[in-house]
């Protein structure tokens, strides 16, 4: 039987967040790309191998998922040094754009080229192939259109080829990517799974099962807000908006090139810099530190005000909710605003994720949680078979 490999991915706007095998690995990578023409230029090639390969991930794709096939990209860190790096639009949908499939199929290759996969995957000279049981999602918007199944089968009965090029350690390996199974899962409902399930599948937060709950997750792009109740997901009443933290941190990126001359590689920079635990709000300006304070809290004033206008409407149409959590890493980047609004205004039952990385991570944990038990139910299910079959 073929050796597939458990993934959970969460393509987020900001990052790239996935968890592998046996909570063994993970992967965070900024999610920008540069479309390339050819081969890059390397000083100092022979240096490669002592370089990390996050660094320098340059690769082609061959894919029929893909719009634009056998193209080669800059991705992640080294993507965000180019200046055609693309992030994705606010606007687009996830589901239909090549740069969600380019990061994660970049990263699926990546796992499968490290050290600790050898035993696991065929190799063939400087080819390997790579069985995954995926683990994904996508905002709830997008599910309620449909667009979850033609994602799905973008990703199913194909070959999907990463070739790395110019990057250390991997330079001339091609990996070929297949799926076992893929499983596609609403943000806010996964987001809910993560709060009451631990990673064996074993109920955790006992006190919230039976609670009427609202869980606001604050992704780059979107918003969802999972209604529940009575322990499932209400999906007539939960809404997913268009309506999320990207453009506020491309005005805050272009505010501060125009008024400081400083240009930041990302909208990661970005969230960097309004999150980080020392000179929260600072930059340096020709080597002084600079307050950015009156950019960023107009901006992201404004745009938490057009968070808690959605949970204040949501609320009011689910009267008997007892509480709301906010998760993602947009919630990381409101959460002070949102929390002064409220405090100041209706005074709902709110909370956050002190714990930042968790906020962040929630959805990749929620994917892995979920695949998981998907993987070791349908595993039972097959060795029952094959057990009648031996008696029979």
């Amino acid at each position: 039987m073929t050796y597939s490999r458990i993934a959970a991915v969460d393509v987020g706007n900001d990052s790239i967040k996935a968890i592998f095998g046996q909570l063994d690995s993970e992967l965070n990578i900024p999610n920008v790309i540069a479309r390339d023409i050819e081969d890059r230029p390397v000083i100092g090639i022979e240096e490669l191998d002592s370089k990390d390969p996050l660094d320098g991930l340059h690769v082609r794709l061959h894919s029929p998922a893909l719009a634009d096939n056998n193209a080669i990209y800059r991705i992640g860190n080294l993507a965000t040094k180019s200046n055609n790096a693309t992030e994705l639009d606010p606007g687009s949908s996830k589901s239909e754009e090549d740069q969600t499939l380019i990061m994660l199929f970049a990263t699926l290759a990546l796992d499968a080229v490290s050290a600790r996969n050898e035993k696991h995957f065929q190799r063939n000279k400087n080819v390997i192939d790579a069985n995954y049981t995926l683990g994904t999602g996508l905002p709830l918007r997008e599910v309620k259109e449909g667009k979850d199944a033609g994602y799905r089968s973008k990703l199913l009965g194909s070959v999907h080829q990463v070739e790395f090029l110019i990057t250390p350690k991997y330079q001339g390996l091609k990996v070929n990517i297949k799926f076992d199974e893929v499983k596609v899962y609403p943000e806010g409902f996964a987001a809910f799974i993560n709060l009451v399930l631990d990673n064996n599948a074993n109920i955790i937060n006992k006190e919230l099962i039976d609670k009427r709950i609202l869980i606001q997750d604050i992704g780059g792009l979107s918003t969802d807000i999972a209604v529940i109740k009575n322990r499932n997901v209400d999906d007539d009443k939960a809404q997913g908006f268009n309506l999320g933290v990207s453009e506020a941190l491309e005005q805050i990126r272009e505010e501060i090139r125009s008024k400081h001359g400083v240009e930041l590689d990302s909208r990661r920079d970005v969230v960097e810099i309004i999150t980080k635990k020392n000179d929260r709000n600072h930059i340096m300006v020709r080597g002084s530190r600079t307050s950015v304070h009156d950019i960023t809290d107009r901006i992201l004033l404004d745009l938490a005000k057009k968070q808690y206008r959605l949970l204040r409407n949501i609320w009011q149409k689910n009267s008997q909710t007892e509480i709301c959590y906010f998760v993602g890493g947009g919630a990381t980047v409101l959460k002070d605003y949102l929390k002064t609004l409220n405090n100041n205004l209706d005074g709902y039952n709110i909370d956050f994720f002190e714990d930042e990385k968790e906020s962040i991570w929630m959805m990749a944990n929620a994917y892995y949680k979920l695949i998981s038990d998907f993987k070791k139910k349908t595993s039972k299910e097959t060795d029952v078979k094959d057990q009648k079959a031996v008696k029979a």
